[in-house]
C-alpha cells in the first residue's frame, strides 16, 4: 500500500504562503500531515483561495500545525468580517488588520516551517489586505453578496437570521455596571441595512404566524449555547434571555469568559472593544529571574525574587488585599477592568514564594532561560493553572545581557578589526562582538546569517581576538580550536585565514593539505605536535574516524555547514558530540527553527541540556489541542532566540553594506570512478604528446582537455551514458549542498553548463532535490519556446530553477528571479563567465546575486581558476581573445604537470 504524502506549509520570500511535499522527521515532530485534495487543488489556485478552504467547513479535520497556524490566522479574518458585517449597510467595509501588538503576537506564536522567518507583522499585514480584496471579489461573484457567500463557505456564517447576544457597559450603574440584549437580523431595510429587533419580539411574531421554520432558525443556536454554556440555559430556562438585562460584574465575566463557545453554537456576539482587543489584565505573580549582577554563569548564578504586579507594574499592599477579597472575577481598579481570581493568585504566589526558598541560591542559566521562556522539561516547574497566572521577566542584569545577545550594536567594548587584514562590514562587526561576548559568558551560539553574508570572516576575526587575549597566557595554558567543515570548504577557509589573518598558526588535519606521516604524528601526540598552533582544520568525515580529536580538551570546536549534524543518531554527530571544548560555535545558512528534529540536534551539540534529552524535548512540543502546542512552540523559540544571531540579506540593517554580486568558489572533489577515469585520460594524454606534432597534438589536447572537463562534471558524460547517477559525481554532491538551503529559503537559481547533455540530468537531479520540476534552455529551444520559459520562470510561484547551457543562454535573457547562479562547470573565459551570471545580475535584480563557481579540486580546473585569480600577465595571454584556452602552446612537460591528478586533493 502506498504511503499517503505528508504536506507542511511554506512561506516564500515574497510572503506567500503555499503547500510542499515534507519529509516524514517533520510528520513526526506533528509540522506536516495528510491534506485533503480540495486543499491543495485550492493553494493551486492561489494562497488566497487556499486560506479561504482552511476555514470552510470543509475543512474541519485536524491539521499539521503549520497549516493550523494559517487557519487561525484566516479564521481571525473571516471572524473580524462577521461581526462587522452583522449590521452594516450594502456597502463592503473591510474590517480592520489587528494592531501592531496582536500581529505580533501573531508573528511569535507561527510555527516551524520552511520560510518562518519571512512571517513578519507587515507580512500578515498585506495578507490580511490581499485576503479581504479576494473575498471582496468572490462577494460581488455570488449572488445574494456577502451573506450567501459567507453561508456557502460556513452555514454559521450567515449574517441575516441570526441570533445575536449584545453586552455593554452601563456606567450609570455601579450596582449593575453591565447591559444584556439578545436580537435577531431579521432582515434589511430599504436603505441596505440589517435590521436588529428583539428576539422576544421574533418569537412572538413566529410563534403568531405559526411558523416552525423560523422559530427552529432562532432557537436551535440559543439551544446549542444553552448546552454550551450554564449562564445561556439558565437564562433560557428562566425565560430572561427574551428581555433586557442588567447584570452584575460576575454575571457580565462569566458571559465575556463564554463568548468562544457561543460563537462556535452559531450566535453573533457583541462586546466591549476592550474584551475582543486583548481581554482585561489579569494580576500576575511577579517573577524576577537574574537582578543580581554576576560575573560567571556556571552553578547557581541567577537570583529569583517574587511579587504581584498588573502589565509589569507592581501592586502596593492596599491594591493586592482589594484583589483578594474580588468574587465575581473582574473589578475596576486603577480606572479599568481587571481579571482576577483570588484563589488561582494565591495559589500562583504560595507556589512561587516555596521555589524562591528552595532556590534560596539561585537557580542554574539554562534553568533560568528555560523558565524565562516557559519550557519545562523536568527542572524548576509549576502547574499550568499557576503558570497562567503568573508573569516571568529577567532581572536588570539579566535584561541587559539578554539586550546585547540581542542586539550586540554598541553594547561590547571590543574592537574586531585589531589585527585583521579586512574592513568589516557593520553587521559584521557586530557578529564579531556577538561571539564574543557569548564565548567569554561560557554559552554555546549559532551563528545563522545568510548564505554570502560573511561568517567566515567573522569567526576568523573572532580567532584572532582570543588570541590576543591570550598573549598573557602560559603556554601550558593555551587551546587551539578545532574547526569541522565539510570537505569543499576546506581551500575556502585555507585561502581566508591566510588572506585576513597571518597571525594565525594553522594546521589543516587532513591529507589534502598535509602529508600521511604528519598526520600519524600528530595523532600520536596532539598536545605536543599542535602546542603552537591557533586553529585545527578538519572534515566531518575525519571526525568521525580520528580518535585523537577527543583526546584533546579545546578552546572551542566550531562547526560550518552545521545542519550536517541535524541527525542526531548519525556515527558523526555522536562522535562529534564527545569532543571536550571550552565552548561550541555553529555556522549555518539554513533556518534553525524550521524543523524540531534539527533544531534539537544541533543544541544537544552547542548547548547541550538546554532543551533535554530528545525524548524529554520531543514529548514537551507534542500537545493534544492547538492552543496549548502554539504555545510551547513559541516558548521553544523564545528560549533558543538568545542563543542564535541571524541576519538576512533583506534586513534593512545588513541590505546597504552588501556588495550587489557575491562570488564563491566551490571545491568539489572526484569520486574514485571520476578520479579512475581522470588518470586514464591524463596517461594516455602524456603518451600522445610525445610522438604527435603541430595540428595532430593540438587537437589531441583539446580534445583531452574537454574530456576532463566532461570527467569532472560527471562519469555518464564523458562515456556517453544516459543514466546519471547521484553519487557517481562529487559535483552533484556540491549542487545538493547548496539547494537544500534553497529549499529552506524559496529562493532560486540558476545553473549554467558548457555541455547540452549535461542540462536534462542537471535538471532531473535537481527536480528531486527541490521536489518540483524546474526548466531548461539548450540550443535545441525555440525562440517562442524560449520567451515562454523566461516568462514562466519570472513568476513568483514559477519553477525553483533554470539549467541553461552557456552558448544558448549566455546573453539576452532577463532572469532577475533568480538570487543564485551556479556554474556547474567553468568557461575558462572570464568575460563569457560573467555574461551567463549577469542574466540575474542585472536591471531588475533587487536582490543580490550569489554566484558559486564550481572547481574540482586536485585537477586542471583548480589550477586555471588560480590562473585567473593570479593576475599574472600568462592569466591575460591564456584567457584573451575570443579562444577558449591556449594551454596547447605549453611545452610537454608543463602540459602534463599541468593538467595531472593531485588524489590527495581530488579524494571525496
Amino acid at each position: 500500500m502506498e504511503t499517503p504524502l505528508h504536506y507542511q506549509a511554506t512561506v516564500s520570500p515574497h510572503g506567500a504562503v503555499g503547500l510542499r511535499v515534507a519529509s516524514q522527521d517533520d510528520a513526526a515532530y506533528g509540522e506536516a500531515g495528510t491534506v485533503s485534495a480540495a486543499l491543495l487543488t485550492q493553494f493551486e489556485r492561489s494562497m488566497f483561495a487556499g486560506l479561504t478552504e482552511l476555514v470552510s467547513s470543509d475543512c474541519s479535520s485536524r491539521l499539521p500545525i503549520s497549516l493550523q497556524y494559517w487557519r487561525d490566522v484566516a479564521q481571525r479574518y473571516f471572524q473580524s468580517l462577521c461581526r462587522q458585517s452583522a449590521g452594516v449597510t450594502n456597502d463592503w467595509l473591510s474590517p480592520e488588520a489587528p494592531y501592531a501588538i496582536a500581529l505580533d503576537t501573531l508573528v511569535e506564536l507561527a510555527p516551524p516551517m520552511p520560510g518562518l522567518e519571512y512571517v513578519t507583522a507587515a507580512m500578515l499585514r498585506s495578507l490580511w489586505s490581499g485576503l479581504d480584496e479576494y473575498t471582496r471579489g468572490r462577494t460581488k461573484d455570488t449572488k445574494g453578496g456577502l451573506t450567501s457567500y459567507l453561508r456557502l463557505l460556513r452555514p454559521d456564517w450567515n449574517l441575516v437570521g441570526r441570533v445575536t447576544f449584545h453586552l455593554a457597559e452601563n456606567k450609570k450603574n455601579p450596582e449593575k455596571p453591565f447591559a444584556f440584549l439578545a436580537t435577531y437580523t431579521e432582515g434589511k431595510t430599504t436603505a441596505g441595512s440589517i435590521q436588529h429587533i428583539p428576539l422576544g419580539e421574533a418569537l412572538k411574531r413566529s410563534i403568531s404566524a405559526r411558523d416552525l421554520k423560523q422559530l427552529d432558525v432562532l432557537l436551535s443556536p440559543v439551544s446549542r449555547a444553552a448546552k454550551e454554556t450554564p449562564l445561556i440555559a439558565e437564562l433560557l430556562e428562566s425565560r430572561a434571555l427574551f428581555a433586557p438585562q442588567a447584570w452584575g460584574i460576575a454575571r457580565a465575566f462569566e458571559f465575556l469568559s463564554s463568548v468562544p463557545k457561543l460563537e462556535q453554537s452559531g450566535v453573533i456576539v457583541r462586546v466591549p472593544n476592550w474584551w475582543n482587543a486583548s481581554k482585561p489584565p489579569r494580576p500576575q505573580v511577579s517573577v524576577r529571574i537574574g537582578s543580581k549582577n554576576t560575573s560567571t554563569l556556571g552553578g547557581n548564578a541567577l537570583d529569583l525574587s517574587v511579587g504581584v504586579s498588573i502589565d509589569g507594574e507592581p501592586l502596593n499592599e492596599s491594591e493586592l488585599r482589594e484583589l483578594m477579597s474580588a468574587r465575581e472575577g473582574m473589578t475596576l481598579l486603577r480606572g479599568k477592568w481587571v481579571q482576577v481570581d483570588p484563589q488561582q493568585l494565591q495559589s500562583a504566589l504560595n507556589q512561587w514564594q516555596l521555589l524562591e526558598q528552595e532556590h534560596v541560591r539561585g537557580v542554574g542559566f539554562l534553568e533560568g532561560l528555560r523558565m524565562l521562556s516557559g519550557v519545562s522539561l523536568g527542572g524548576v516547574e509549576i502547574d499550568d493553572e499557576a503558570s497562567s497566572w503568573t508573569r516571568l521577566e529577567p532581572g536588570p542584569w539579566l535584561a541587559e545581557m539578554l539586550q546585547t545577545l540581542k542586539d550586540p550594536s554598541g553594547h561590547i567594548d571590543l574592537d574586531p578589526e585589531q589585527h585583521l587584514n579586512a574592513k568589516l562590514r557593520p553587521y559584521q562587526a557586530d557578529g564579531v562582538r556577538w561571539l564574543w561576548f557569548a564565548t567569554r559568558l561560557g554559552l554555546g551560539c549559532c551563528l545563522a546569517d545568510d548564505m554570502g553574508l560573511g561568517k567566515t570572516i567573522q569567526v576568523i576575526a573572532l580567532l584572532l581576538q582570543l588570541k590576543l587575549s591570550e598573549t598573557n597566557l602560559k603556554q601550558d595554558d593555551k587551546r587551539p580550536t578545532l574547526l569541522i567543515l565539510p570537505t569543499s570548504l576546506l581551500g575556502n577557509w585555507q585561502r581566508e585565514v591566510e588572506r585576513f589573518a597571518p597571525d594565525l598558526t594553522m594546521f589543516v588535519a587532513h591529507r589534502s593539505v598535509n602529508d600521511a606521516s604528519l598526520l600519524k604524528r600528530v595523532a600520536e601526540n596532539p598536545a605536543q605536535e599542535l602546542a603552537d598552533v591557533d586553529l585545527v582544520v578538519t572534515t566531518y568525515g575525519l571526525a568521525r574516524r580520528e580518535t585523537w580529536l577527543a583526546e584533546m580538551n579545546w578552546r572551542l570546536v566550531i562547526l560550518d555547514e552545521a545542519q550536517a549534524i541535524k541527525n542526531a543518531g548519525a556515527a558523526q554527530t555522536k562522535a562529534i558530540k564527545k569532543i571536550p571544548c571550552g565552548g561550541r560555535i555553529v555556522l549555518t545558512g539554513t533556518p534553525v527553527e524550521n524543523h524540531l528534529g534539527d533544531l534539537w540536534s544541533l543544541f544537544d551539540f552547542c548547548s547541550p541540556g538546554l532543551l533535554g534529552t530528545a525524548k524529554q524535548f520531543q514529548k514537551f512540543v507534542k500537545a493534544d489541542d492547538a492552543e496549548s502546542l502554539s504555545r510551547r512552540l513559541t516558548s521553544v523559540r523564545k528560549l533558543v532566540r538568545p542563543y542564535v544571531l541571524r541576519r538576512m540579506k533583506t534586513d534593512p540593517t545588513v541590505a546597504p553594506d552588501l556588495p550587489n554580486k557575491t562570488e564563491m568558489r566551490v571545491d568539489c572533489g572526484l569520486t574514485p570512478t571520476q578520479a579512475a577515469l581522470y588518470r586514464t585520460v591524463t596517461d594516455e594524454l602524456a603518451a600522445a604528446v610525445d610522438i604527435a606534432t603541430g595540428i595532430q597534438r593540438r587537437g589531441m589536447v583539446l580534445a583531452a582537455l574537454m574530456q576532463l572537463k566532461q570527467i569532472c562534471n560527471h562519469p555518464s558524460l564523458f562515456l556517453k551514458q544516459s543514466e546519471f547517477d547521484a553519487a557517481a559525481s562529487g559535483k552533484y554532491a556540491e549542487l545538493r549542498s547548496i539547494c537544500q538551503t534553497l529549499v529552506e529559503k524559496q529562493e532560486k537559481m540558476l545553473v549554467f553548463t558548457q555541455f547540452q547533455s549535461m542540462c536534462d540530468p542537471l535538471a532531473a537531479f535537481l527536480a528531486g532535490v527541490f521536489g518540483r520540476s524546474g526548466l531548461v534552455l539548450t540550443g535545441k529551444t525555440t525562440a517562442a519556446r524560449r520567451g515562454k520559459l523566461v516568462e514562466e520562470f519570472q513568476l513568483e510561484s514559477g519553477p525553483p530553477f533554470f539549467v541553461v547551457s552557456v552558448k544558448a543562454g549566455g546573453t539576452g535573457l532577463n532572469l532577475t528571479q533568480a538570487s543564485h547562479v551556479v556554474h556547474f562547470d567553468r568557461w575558462w573565459n572570464p568575460a563569457v563567465e560573467d555574461q551567463a551570471t549577469d542574466r540575474a545580475f542585472r536591471i531588475g535584480q533587487k536582490r543580490n546575486v550569489i554566484v558559486h563557481k564550481f572547481v574540482c579540486r586536485g585537477t586542471l580546473e583548480e589550477k586555471i581558476d588560480e590562473m585567473i585569480h593570479s593576475k599574472k600577465a600568462i592569466s591575460r595571454e591564456l584567457f584573451s581573445g575570443e579562444s577558449e584556452i591556449q594551454l596547447t602552446e605549453m611545452s610537454n612537460d608543463e602540459l602534463v604537470k599541468f593538467v595531472s591528478l593531485d588524489i590527495n586533493k581530488a579524494a571525496v
